[in-house]
């Protein structure tokens, strides 16, 4: 029986990481914008979607970090005190000032990490979820963010050490340095917050607007070199 729970969830978690590819592919591809939300999908009609150019944030971690209601926040400006873990993936999206950017969540349990690299090629930026209040498993998360980026020479970087509104949360420079986070300074653009999805930037927090506006600028700074590299390449 043990045998066979552990094939269900190796072939759950396949099915999941191939559904998120195929759909991302849809949302790509298909013409008429369909926005993917917890309750279903709901159709867009932008007569501007030309108009902007589309970038990807791939939002990662360990389960239970607290990605999906970070992803919530920056996306709705609204906080929730808590949301069903991620078992495949979750969206969501930011249009603002040009950039029409898409904040994709892939689920962090043990079977859903073993894909994670998958979607490193598409993305333009990595932000890793850590729970500042679970240092049983720093160990890890740190080893999974290091094989990560390992496979993604000079993607930047942002890690939002999470929970801190919690009385047991590690301190950002804890974080700094149980993640290892000194050994790929200067290799690669790296920013460290301490942010709370729960409550909007008291204590230690930083706001989670806050953090959605430093990465909207980080993509537009991005966006602004690689037309300087690349001046004959089209935007779009």
């Amino acid at each position: 029986m043990a045998a066979l729970r552990n094939l269900s969830m190796v072939i759950g978690a396949a099915v999941a990481a191939l559904g998120s590819v195929l759909f991302i592919a849809w949302r790509r591809y298909v013409p008429g914008r369909r926005k993917w939300r917890r309750t279903g999908y709901e159709l867009e009609h932008r007569r501007d979607q030309n108009d902007y150019l589309d970038q990807q944030i791939l939002v990662l971690g360990l389960d239970g970090a607290g990605k999906s209601s970070i992803i919530h926040a920056m996306s709705t400006n609204t906080t929730r005190s808590s949301s069903a873990p991620t078992h495949g993936f979750n969206t969501a999206q930011i249009v603002s000032q040009g950039l029409r950017i898409e904040l994709l969540e892939v689920g962090g349990s043990q079977n859903l990490r073993t894909y994670w690299n998958q979607y490193l090629k598409k993305t333009h930026f990595l932000v890793f979820v850590v729970d500042s209040t679970d240092d049983i498993r720093l160990q890890l998360a740190r080893h999974e963010l290091h094989r990560l980026l390992e496979e993604a020479p000079g993607l930047p970087l942002m890690v939002l050490a999470n929970k801190q509104d919690c009385r047991s949360a590690l301190s950002t420079s804890d974080i700094f340095s149980e993640l290892s986070l000194h050994r790929i300074q200067g290799l690669r653009e790296v920013t460290l917050l301490g942010t709370s999805a729960v409550y909007d930037g008291y204590g230690n927090s930083t706001s989670l607007q806050t953090v959605r506006s430093m990465l909207e600028e980080k993509l537009h700074k991005l966006q602004e070199t690689e037309a300087n590299t690349n001046p004959l390449q089209s935007n779009h």
